[in-house]
Parts: C-alpha cells; sequence; structure tokens
C-alpha cells in the first residue's frame, strides 16, 4: 500500500489531504479541482482508479460547509480503495463526473434527488426515488420526520390526493430512564 501512496502524492502534487484509514485511501480536495483529481487518478498508468462504486453526501447543518460529498473509486489492479471526500456550502453545486463515469448518472440523480445537491452539466437530473411532486430532500437533517405532504389513492376519485400530513398521535416525549438506575440510587456499604 505505500507504493500506492508514493503514487497518490507524486500524481498529486502533494496539494491535498491523503490519509490511509480503515483500509482505503481518502483524499479531501476542493470542488473546483473535483474533475482534474478524478482525471488524475483514473488514466495513472500507477493508480488506474478506473472504477466508479458510489458517490453520496453526508449532511452536516451546523457547519459552514454543510454537505461532504463522497466519492468511492476502485482500482482492481492495485486491489485498493480510495475515497474521495469534497465540502460544498447551502450553494451545493458541483461539477458531474457523468461524462467520465456512467454509472456516477444515476448515483448523482439519487444526490440530488435525496440531498437537494445539483450536478452541472448532468445530461438528465431529474427524480430518481421520490414521486415527481415531493417536496424537499428527505436525507438532510432538516427535512421533518413526519414529511410534508401524506400521498394515499381515493377510492371514491379513483385519484392520488397529496394531503398535509395529520398525525393521529400528538408528539409524546417518552422517559426512557429505568427507576432503578440513574443517580438517586446509593449503595448501602454497611
Amino acid at each position: 500500500m505505500s507504493n500506492i501512496m508514493a503514487s497518490l502524492k507524486s500524481v498529486l502534487d502533494n496539494k491535498y489531504s491523503l490519509n490511509f484509514k480503515y483500509n482505503s485511501f481518502e483524499l479531501l480536495i476542493d470542488k473546483e479541482s473535483l474533475l482534474k483529481v478524478v482525471k488524475l487518478i483514473r488514466d495513472s498508468d500507477k493508480l488506474k482508479f478506473n472504477q466508479l462504486i458510489d458517490i453520496t453526501a453526508v449532511d452536516y447543518p451546523n457547519k459552514k460547509n454543510r454537505f461532504e460529498m463522497v466519492y468511492v473509486f476502485l482500482s482492481i489492479n492495485n486491489n485498493a480503495r480510495l475515497i474521495l471526500k469534497c465540502n460544498l456550502d447551502d450553494n451545493n453545486t458541483i461539477d458531474s463526473l457523468s461524462a467520465l463515469f456512467s454509472a456516477a448518472n444515476w448515483y448523482e440523480r439519487e444526490v440530488w434527488d435525496l440531498f437537494g445537491i445539483t450536478f452541472t452539466d448532468h445530461p438528465d437530473l431529474r427524480r430518481l426515488l421520490t414521486d415527481y411532486g415531493f417536496i424537499g430532500f428527505p436525507l438532510r437533517k432538516d427535512f421533518p420526520l413526519s414529511g410534508n405532504v401524506e400521498v394515499r389513492y381515493d377510492v371514491n376519485t379513483k385519484k392520488v390526493v397529496y394531503e398535509p400530513v395529520k398525525l393521529t398521535q400528538s408528539f409524546r416525549n417518552f422517559d426512557f430512564e429505568s427507576p432503578w438506575e440513574g443517580d438517586n440510587i446509593k449503595e448501602n456499604n454497611d
């Protein structure tokens, strides 16, 4: 693995943060360098990270750069994984990798559908997992747990109808601490 680490450092000119954790290389870059870095790691004869395994995002609502994009690449020749990360603010646009990897098309659609992150130059950015009339992005931390609208089939009108969410029971705060646990129990050391 040390030869891959050295190759990554030389190909990327030591410009980015590079670590080896959990049997994978982890590379932190800025979003403006995404296309350049991905082309370098894919086309390098030493690295050959030419298989895109996954694209996802993580939402950190209290950070200045709220979203962290996560790209997972595999080098079959070197039996190595590379996790490439870059941070985005709430403006959340990033370059699409669909011209470089065909698998990126659906991965990016999924991220857009569930997080609302827009990919520039994506050929077909539309809903993939949620309904076309869906309001919001369900994997954002600020999305309400009960959702925004309820979808059901109305037998009388024979149509799918959207209604505001009506909870049958109001929110209750449960105390899960056992009466046998806690600070108020003192041991008798007689």
